[in-house]
């Protein structure tokens, strides 16, 4: 029966910052896991490290093991390089001097922001120095009438969805992550999140750039507006482009105007295809005041409730729809969220569920949400897959996955956003499989793209989807691709074995 939230658990928002433990044991070297062979690039030596304290001075040029060691490995435990120097530079004019210097030297770097990416992208592969964006975290400006925010790229997204809210505003983006991501990273790699059928991706709200290219030539494509059509736009080059063509080191985002009403309401169904009834029934009677749209299977919820000792505010049921509305009048938007809620149920498409507007219970529900990710990292090691499908066949890949692996994995799971088609797919085991590993992979991108999808709905390609490209991109793209990167970056010292299929 629909009924209004009955209990209220506690939970600790910083859980959602990155959550690699310590206590596991290190990830095997990228090179030997994944057999690459390492590029042409030179190697440090102490005239490199004496020129890199002149440009960012040595409390900012790490050369320590251990303090490097947690920029050395990936958010999942997948990956890890053995980079010998870390840089932390505060301005745009010290990761020029940077990346001038490496090009001259044909040194290899990597650029990191937050480091939550799931697909291997923001650490090293072999040495490449560590350029790290983190101290690049100065909010320029805010223009409460435009509703535009001007930060550099180091920013972290929960800090800029704070200070935005103080004008009246929202990000366009909102992640799991959002404690630890920067805002740089998340237009590096084109992040959707969580309110993309709302809001839409980030090459639409992303207003101008500063980049860096490999050469250390400061590109200014900052606008302050949404039309700017004078030539080519050029900053749709470096959002989405994975630190492979340039630094992203400020931008201009646009910032709609905050939501006075916020409804969420979490659902149980018995079936997807009652999911999906449901979905349909809420873009059609809940139209624009819809702004988020997230299905949880079983499995997924059962291991948030497991690892954050957390109660769920309905009893269990196959699937989960988690609803969020957002407007400007309570009583209109409660109105209409009703009336879809009673004709749902009615038509027997819901068996129950929840619906709450007070803060404090819509952030508990987002945190059965939200907190999945790292709920199944915690567990053990995850494969995480994040593809588009058709919704008419989006859950399908589940229990295919299931029957594939059999029982060498103890979970295999699927959430995601079901209003914009993109589903995580995740098998979870005990540690990395071999065997596991060879089950999923090529398969997962195969079936992907028999069904015309995207191996890749919004993580990027980092390094672990590479040689899966070729599953979205005809032969034609892939070769316009690494001819623009062979323009903005002749020497390769960007972000090398990334996103590009590999040559080995």
């Amino acid at each position: 029966m629909y009924r209004p939230l009955a209990n209220i658990w506690k939970f600790n928002f910083n859980s959602l910052k990155r959550c690699y433990q310590s206590s596991k044991a290190l990830p095997d070297l990228t090179k030997d896991r994944y057999a690459v062979k390492r590029g042409d690039y030179a190697t440090i030596d102490d005239n490199d490290i004496k020129h890199f304290e002149s440009i960012v001075s040595s409390s900012r040029c790490i050369t320590d093991t251990s303090d490097i060691e947690p920029y050395n490995v990936d958010f999942l435990g997948a990956v890890r390089g053995y980079s010998q120097v870390l840089l932390k530079p505060k301005t745009t004019e010290e990761v020029s001097a940077i990346l001038k210097y490496c090009n001259s030297r044909k040194l290899a770097v990597a650029s990191q922001g937050g480091n939550t990416g799931l697909v291997g992208g923001s650490v090293p592969v072999f040495d490449e120095v560590i350029l790290s964006m983190q101290l690049m975290n100065k909010i320029e400006h805010v223009d409460e009438t435009a509703g535009i925010l001007v930060c550099q790229s180091g920013c972290i997204l929960e800090k800029l969805e704070e200070h935005v809210s103080n004008c009246g505003l929202s990000m366009p983006i909102d992640l799991g992550a959002k404690g630890t991501c920067h805002i740089g990273g998340n237009v590096s790699t084109n992040a959707g999140g969580l309110r993309l059928i709302r809001y839409g991706n980030l090459h639409g709200n992303v207003l101008g750039v500063e980049a860096v290219k490999a050469d250390g030539t400061i590109l200014d494509l900052m606008s302050n507006f949404k039309k700017d059509n004078t030539g080519y736009h050029l900053k749709h080059l470096f959002i989405g482009s994975e630190g492979t063509l340039g630094v992203i080191t400020k931008l201009a985002i646009a910032c709609p105007t905050a939501s006075k009403a916020v409804n969420v309401a979490f659902l149980g169904l018995e079936s997807y295809d009652a999911l999906l009834k449901t979905f349909l029934a809420a873009k059609r009677d809940l139209g624009e005041i819809l702004s988020a749209c997230e299905l949880i299977d079983k499995l997924s919820l059962e291991a948030v409730l497991q690892q954050y000792k957390l109660n769920s505010p309905l009893s269990e049921y196959p699937f989960y729809l988690l609803l969020e509305t957002s407007g400007s009048n309570m009583e209109h938007d409660e109105e209409k969220i009703s009336h879809f809620l009673e004709s749902a149920m009615e038509r027997g498409d819901i068996l129950d569920g929840t619906v709450t507007n007070e803060t404090s219970k819509v952030a508990r529900i987002w945190q059965l949400r939200e907190t999945i990710s790292t709920a199944l990292v915690k567990e053990g090691y995850v494969f995480k897959y994040d593809v588009s499908l058709p919704l008419s066949h989006f859950y399908d890949i589940v229990p295919v996955m299931r029957e594939r692996v059999g029982d060498l994995a103890y979970r295999v799971c699927g959430y995601g956003h079901v209003g914009d088609s993109n589903l995580h797919l995740n098998v979870s085991c005990a540690e990395f499989n071999q065997e596991i590993y060879k089950r999923v992979e090529p398969f997962v991108y195969e079936y992907t793209s028999k069904l015309r999808g995207s191996v890749s709905a919004e993580h990027g390609i980092g390094f672990l989807k590479t040689n899966y490209l070729k599953y979205s991109k005809q032969p034609e793209a892939l070769n316009l691709m690494k001819e623009m990167k062979a323009v903005m970056d002749p020497n390769g010292i960007l972000n090398p074995y990334k996103v590009l299929p590999r040559q080995n």
